[in-house]
């Protein structure tokens, strides 16, 4: 089977590249390091790692390649340290068709920061949200076959294997997703994933029009619970926490409006037969969820951007069986200034818990010393008595950071 993919994939990629056209060869990457330093009482470091990264990109006619890897020395995390290929993929198309084929991230939807539709590459919270967005999402191995005209274009997805969350279970890291307030020791069982056979792949499409004024898209999308959904057992000494994955449909639809100064941003998605947080001791129960978010960014002049989003998810069929809420809401605002002939950036993205109370704010001051190298200095500030963020509300931090791109 794996042969008679190979074949079926790369043929069409190695035929179109013996057009005449030379080889193209692009290379780039940065180098950066960060440090984070908690702003409590004990000033514990909370992150310390270095990377270089590079990409290279090889193109010939209508075909090519790409490859992105970073070298990683973090001197807590131990174990994250070392080469790690994060996007490995060969294309082939033209102006009305393109074919990807490796280790690439796919994103839907129109949300920021936010998953709504947008839920094939699943996320790395080995630091939480203390990250860049684009360094938290993980690349799934997959095919991605679009085809374009010039007022819709058809994406179809198909992913072998699945990927799931990376969460951090150690004690010894601070963004750990164990409970310490049990009132008993809790072992974290990531679980197992589902096994990799040929009906527990992932597939969908998505089809994009961009008509006068306003553009859509539907999107339809067979999946996991990229999130473990965690069952409860008491083994009499410890809480057993398990992960769980269970199969999941997605159907949904997203929309973007542009208004003068602002752009009105939607997405809405039915999640069907998806597994629920199970009450202590029970099975994992199954139900539909809605899940929908409302966006408006304001292009407002003189550097100013302003960005808001609601989102809201209805758990159907709620019953005494889950340990989730009924009802969650979350939101997000983003502020950004330029400055300095915008050599100085300036900018606040909040998420606000607007079920439970909490926030998570990070502040970032990025002054570009020249073209390639930026510094960039913030603080990371948690608050939260319960809800998703009170396991963090002590991981406060002050950060440093500094890149060099070449």
């Amino acid at each position: 089977m794996n042969r008679i993919l190979f074949i079926l994939l790369f043929v069409p990629i190695l035929a179109v590249a013996q057009e005449s056209e030379p080889l193209s060869v692009g290379v780039k990457g940065f180098v950066d390091t960060y440090h984070a330093l908690r702003s409590g009482a004990d000033h514990e470091w909370m992150s310390s790692r270095s990377r270089v990264r590079g990409e290279l990109t090889l193109s010939k006619g209508g075909a090519g390649a790409f490859i992105s890897a970073n070298m990683v020395y973090n001197s807590l995390l131990k174990e994250r340290s070392g080469l790690q290929v994060r996007e490995a993929y060969m294309w082939c198309g033209n102006d009305r068709w393109d074919l990807r084929a490796g280790r690439q991230i796919i994103t839907w939807g129109v949300a920021d920061g936010l998953r709504v539709t947008d839920i094939i590459s699943p996320m790395d919270y080995s630091e939480f949200l203390a990250q860049d967005y684009d360094d938290i999402r993980i690349p799934v191995n997959g095919l991605r076959l679009r085809y374009m005209r010039d007022r819709w274009n058809l994406e179809v997805v198909a992913v072998p294997v699945a990927s799931f969350f990376e969460l951090p279970v150690d004690d010894a890291n601070p963004w750990s997703v164990a409970p310490r307030d049990m009132g008993v020791p809790v072992v974290m069982d990531m679980g197992a994933e589902p096994l990799r056979k040929f009906e527990n792949m992932e597939f969908g499409a998505r089809l994009s029009m961009f008509l006068s004024g306003v553009d859509f898209s539907l999107s339809a999308l067979r999946t996991w619970n990229k999130m473990p959904v965690f069952s409860t057992t008491f083994d009499g000494t410890n809480l057993v926490a398990t992960g769980q994955y269970r199969r999941m449909t997605m159907l949904g639809a997203d929309v973007s409006l542009p208004l003068g100064q602002f752009v009105v941003r939607g997405e809405a998605a039915q999640y069907f037969d998806e597994a629920q947080t199970p009450a202590s001791g029970l099975d994992i129960p199954r139900s539909g969820s809605l899940n929908a978010l409302l966006g408006i960014d304001w292009y407002a002049g003189n550097d100013w951007n302003v960005s808001a989003q609601y989102s809201y998810k209805f758990i159907e069929d709620y019953s005494a069986l889950m340990s989730g809420q009924e009802h969650t809401h979350m939101g997000t605002l983003r502020i950004s200034k330029s400055l300095l002939n915008n050599t100085l950036s300036l900018q606040s993205f909040a998420y606000m818990d607007l079920t439970d109370g909490g926030i998570y704010n990070r502040f970032t001051a990025d002054y570009a010393l020249n073209d390639q190298m930026h510094v960039m200095l913030g603080y990371d500030l948690f608050h939260a008595d319960k809800g998703m963020f009170r396991m963090y509300a002590d991981n406060s931090e002050w950060w440093l950071k500094l890149k060099y791109s070449f």
